[in-house]
């Protein structure tokens, strides 16, 4: 079966697989470390997203038939991209612990304290293999209802929050520090690594590559603009340093906001909006997760792969999510070294590597089977 999705589907994918993890994990994380200007580090943050994504599309255009693993193979050989394809598949089970803590955090620490961590792990399993089982399309049109939810939450959030907005919050800015500020920008650079390494897995699945850049910078800006009015608020309705103090400061900033006399704390609300975005991805991420693993073991279909994946995906994240000091611990440090690492210096080598076995990548138009 053929597969594409369109270029608003791509650009839905890129929204969703940014906004949740971003306004639930990533704000406080950055609070912690530079304050007030929490809001400048998610600027830089996404200037940077928008030219790692641009090196991505480029690379990927001149075999615009296969993604990031089949053009390895082509450069490198067929060992060697398999070892490619294991990295890929470590970065997403890195990624879905990060998600999941969102997730669970998210739902457990504010409706379900009492329940038991393992029924959040196994709704997930569930519903990231039923949903990939039916392939990339499904999720994507999912996706473009997301990115409607997302705007419906900001602009309630907004909403809410304007009347207790105090912009003398945001000043001074760079109060810690040029570069500190721009050091903490890691933080979120780790939620654009997801965005560009599922770009790296389903680019050769969108129609009409001549506009790639476009779309994705579409995205990007969008979605820039989208998340970084969550840090401006927080700042300026509950201060640095309170947003400083929540795992999950999003929820208390909806808690903090309300609209007229008889719409007060809409976290319900809130998750409502927000399950799309979490949901899809979880999704790509099993999807991207068992695409690697089918190119390890040399499949002509990843269906095969999806459960004893999602096995491994499930597990780790139990272990991950089981205790928040572990959870924030790896995201914090190692899952930064770890992302950016791979987001960065996979698409970077095969920029460098197909500039100079051009030669090798021969021109395909027709759309990849999924």
């Amino acid at each position: 079966m053929k597969v594409q999705i369109t270029n608003g589907m791509f650009m839905a994918l890129i929204i969703n697989m940014l906004y949740a993890k971003s306004i639930g994990l990533t704000q406080g994380v950055m609070a912690r470390e530079v304050g007030g200007d929490m809001w400048i580090s998610t600027i830089i943050s996404s200037v940077q997203g928008i030219v790692i994504m641009a090196v991505v599309i480029l690379a990927i255009k001149r075999l615009p038939n296969g993604d990031m693993i089949d053009q390895y193979e082509k450069i490198l050989g067929k060992w060697m991209s398999k070892g490619i394809a294991f990295l890929v598949f470590l970065f997403f089970l890195g990624a879905y612990g990060s998600i999941m803590a969102t997730f669970v955090y998210h739902l457990k620490d504010y409706f379900l304290p009492e329940s038991n961590i393992i029924l959040f792990i196994v709704a997930a399993f569930l519903i990231g293999t039923y949903a990939i089982h039916f392939g990339l399309e499904v999720i994507a049109r999912m996706a473009l209802i997301g990115v409607f939810s997302v705007m419906a939450l900001n602009i309630l959030l907004l909403a809410g929050s304007i009347s207790e907005f105090d912009i003398k919050e945001l000043q001074p800015t760079f109060s810690s520090g040029f570069f500190s500020t721009v050091w903490a920008s890691r933080h979120h650079d780790t939620d654009w690594a997801i965005a560009t390494m599922m770009a790296c897995m389903i680019l050769p699945l969108v129609r009409d590559n001549a506009t790639w850049i476009r779309s994705s910078t579409a995205g990007l800006i969008f979605s820039g603009v989208i998340i970084v009015m969550w840090p401006i608020l927080e700042v300026g309705v509950l201060s640095p340093e309170v947003a400083a103090q929540y795992i999950v400061s999003c929820m208390q900033m909806a808690r903090s906001a309300e609209i007229g006399l008889f719409l007060h704390r809409y976290e319900m609300i809130m998750i409502a909006f927000f399950a799309l975005s979490i949901l899809t991805q979880i999704m790509m991420t099993f999807l991207c997760s068992s695409i690697a693993v089918q190119k390890i073991i040399g499949l002509k279909d990843y269906r095969p792969v999806i459960i004893p994946v999602g096995i491994v995906l499930s597990a780790f994240s139990y272990w991950m999510v089981g205790s928040h000091h572990r959870a924030m611990g790896i995201i914090e440090n190692e899952w930064v070294l770890v992302s950016l690492s791979l987001a960065i210096g996979l698409p970077g080598m095969l920029f460098v590597l197909g500039a100079i076995f051009k030669k090798k990548l021969k021109k395909d138009q027709e759309p990849k089977s999924v």
